[in-house]
């Protein structure tokens, strides 16, 4: 595991745009209203050769009636315990303020190494201003500015000079998104998973407005688990920060392996959980479909076979996913939802040698071939796999303009039939031989 550095400070100094400057890509939403940050996220980053994980905090605010902000402070606390050092960033344009000395007062017990820096300094005169900073006892104190850069490398400097050095390099590991409608319970799985409070929770819909990654290795699985914004309908989405939560939930299915689709039981797989399958699906993803709440459901004997049967209409042609009921409130069968997701990623991922695929399929083939067409006959002669991350399979043959789609998805049903691509979208090409 790599160093740890943890970015805090009041809301609005400029910590999320000092994160991305590290890590350098836009992953932090930035934007002029305060308290855009609620979540911990995480990023990579290294200097002068030395990589280290950087957490940015929402924004520490002592005795708030907001219920985000005692959250937030509870998320600050707990990355201030994780890290291994603290940057502390205070703004010059509005000077030592009250909420600026709690977190001096709360980092000075903290017993780590922390670096003040001082943001927005971009001219002389600000940096005269600066020395202000000496009172909140600290110490030395370091000048920059988020927005274009300036004075980060000597703060930079110090800060790897403190830093352990790393054990490992850490392998790719396979992404599994939570996705779903806001207020689904994303976050609240991800926590009960881990086995602690690392997200907000809250019952407002819209909590959690970033995708945060969360390495997870317990019961012999090893990957990482992205949180992401709630998905809502374009017509919903009124505030800029709401688009960037829901393009940043996007992002996540595009660059994960499984999406764990997330619904709430109570509202039932709507036209926006549908929305988010398909989506997930048009990428060539992993799908499992975790049906959440379930305990809050009044139920019969046939409710579950009811209820799957209702999904199932839903989401025709692509039928095979696995689909469980769950609450993450009782914690039941959430662990069987990892197990789930590791099988899909491994069909996923599944390699079928060529010399299998056609002792298999072209018998079947020979005795179900394509239908004739303007008098014409197709003949099916050879079938590989193509190198690709997802299953998808070239059938070489004499005419291949002739194959309509319903065969094609005859061909698709016995691949899975015979090769168990269960949760996994697979694409067929006919091919001229």
């Amino acid at each position: 595991m790599g160093a740890i550095v943890a970015i805090v400070g009041r809301p609005n100094v400029g910590k999320s745009t000092f994160f991305n400057r590290l890590i350098q890509r836009r992953e932090a939403i930035v934007d002029a209203v305060s308290g855009v940050t609620r979540d911990r996220h995480y990023g990579k980053s290294d200097w002068n050769g030395k990589e280290f994980s950087l957490i940015d905090t929402g924004g520490y605010v002592l005795g708030s009636d907001d219920i985000f902000e005692q959250e937030i402070d509870k998320q600050v606390k707990l990355a201030i315990e994780e890290s291994d050092a603290i940057i502390f960033m205070v703004d010059v344009e509005t000077g030592i303020t009250g909420m600026d000395e709690d977190v001096a007062n709360l980092l000075r017990r903290a017993k780590k190494p922390v670096f003040l820096a001082v943001n927005k300094v971009d001219n002389a005169k600000r940096a005269e201003d600066a020395v202000e900073f000496y009172a909140l006892g600290l110490g030395d104190y370091y000048t920059l500015s988020s927005i274009n850069g300036s004075g980060t490398g000597e703060l930079l400097d110090a800060l790897v000079e403190v830093l352990p050095e790393s054990e490992e390099v850490e392998d790719e590991l396979p992404r599994f998104a939570v996705v779903g409608r806001p207020n689904a319970g994303k976050s609240s799985f991800i926590n009960a998973l881990i086995g602690e409070e690392r997200y907000i929770v809250t019952d407002i819909a819209g909590t959690t407005r970033d995708s945060i990654d969360t390495k997870y290795n317990r019961f012999g699985f090893e990957f990482n688990l992205v949180d992401t914004a709630g998905i809502r309908r374009k017509a919903k989405v009124k505030e800029d920060l709401e688009f960037y939560s829901v393009m940043r939930s996007v992002r996540a299915i595009e660059h994960c392996d499984v999406c764990l689709l997330l619904l709430d039981a109570t509202r039932g797989f709507d036209g926006q959980v549908e929305n988010i399958f398909w989506l997930a699906q048009r990428n060539n993803k992993g799908i499992v479909i975790l049906v959440n709440k379930w305990d809050l459901v009044e139920k019969d004997t046939h409710a579950v076979k009811l209820y799957t049967q209702k999904i199932k209409q839903a989401i025709e042609p692509f039928t095979d996913v696995p689909i469980l009921f769950m609450s993450v409130h009782t914690k039941q069968r959430i662990f069987k939802a990892i197990e789930t997701a590791v099988e899909v990623y491994k069909n996923r991922s599944k390699r079928i040698p060529t010399r299998k695929l056609n002792d298999v399929l072209l018998p079947i083939i020979e005795h179900t071939p394509p239908p004739a067409y303007k008098g014409k006959y197709v003949k099916i002669k050879y079938i590989t796999q193509l190198p690709t991350p997802y299953p998808q399979f070239a059938f070489f043959c004499n005419l291949p303009q002739y194959v309509r789609d319903p065969y094609k998805r005859f061909l698709e049903n016995k691949l899975r039939e015979n090769f168990d691509y269960t949760g996994v979208p697979i694409t067929v090409f006919m091919r001229k031989k």
